[in-house]
């Protein structure tokens, strides 16, 4: 049966995006409840959920690293914002390390969110960006800055060794403060940010590597990792179920 979920979709403005992926709201206006697979996607994700059966609530979900299960309601709306990971030590003042593969409720007045918000995306995204923007250090680390900018400007391709020597900041060290700020090692997070650029060139039908995977099977291998099927089953989304395939696939 073909999903009727609706979805947007927002990019932050400049001044957010060291910070911020992306804006993006689910809405399941139907019946019956969807039920959807949700890939890891290298992202920390803050979502503002109302739907019949829970009161509206707010919820931290840390970097994941396989594929789940979900379900989106009958009658539900998720208005979310997806972090970059200097995110959370410089607008939370706070780490990731404990919320790897799980999630935290926050209190269901953050940032003074409530159910009425969720009627009007734009709104939404206007009122988060504020949020975001009054929280904003004045200053960061630079080799943190460095190295965050050379892995997602190259979408998680460039080795270790490299990003160490062009952040001016030892692996060695870099590897403690992802374990310590993030719970997983910088090879494995952009192995997954790796996953995630491949999915517009696989909703193109493009089932051949394009990004630095070693060969056609490693590209394979760590589809199937991380999304729990091979490249061809994923660029045909059946039924949507790949939720942020559909949504968060696009440049």
């Amino acid at each position: 049966m073909k999903s009727t979920i609706e979805y947007r979709f927002a990019k932050p403005d400049e001044a957010l995006r060291p910070y911020v992926d992306s804006f993006w709201l689910l809405r399941n206006p139907s019946d019956r409840d969807e039920e959807l697979i949700v890939l890891p996607d290298a992202r920390i994700d803050l979502l503002f959920s109302q739907s019949p059966a829970e009161p509206f609530h707010v919820v931290f979900l840390g970097i994941g690293t396989n594929p789940e299960e979900a379900t989106l309601p009958a009658h539900s709306v998720i208005f979310a914002v997806s972090f970059r990971l200097l995110a959370m030590e410089y607008v939370f003042h706070d780490t990731a390390s404990g919320l790897l593969n799980g999630a935290k409720s926050l209190p269901a007045d953050f940032w003074d969110f409530n159910t009425t918000d969720l009627e009007d995306f734009e709104a939404c995204c206007r009122k988060a960006s504020q949020k975001i923007a009054a929280s904003l250090p004045k200053e960061t680390d630079g080799r943190k800055q460095t190295l965050f900018d050379l892995i997602y400007s190259s979408d998680g391709s460039l080795p270790v060794k490299e990003l160490s020597e062009r952040s001016f900041w030892s692996s060695r060290q870099i590897n403690r403060y992802f374990h310590q700020q993030y719970g997983l090692s910088l090879k494995t997070y952009c192995s997954i940010l790796r996953f995630r650029a491949s999915f517009p060139q696989i909703r193109e039908g493009k089932l051949f590597p394009q990004q630095a995977f070693a060969d056609q099977s490693h590209f394979i291998r760590e589809v199937k990792k991380y999304a729990g099927v091979l490249p061809k089953e994923l660029s045909k989304n059946e039924d949507g179920r790949f939720v942020q395939f559909s949504v968060l696939g696009r440049k």
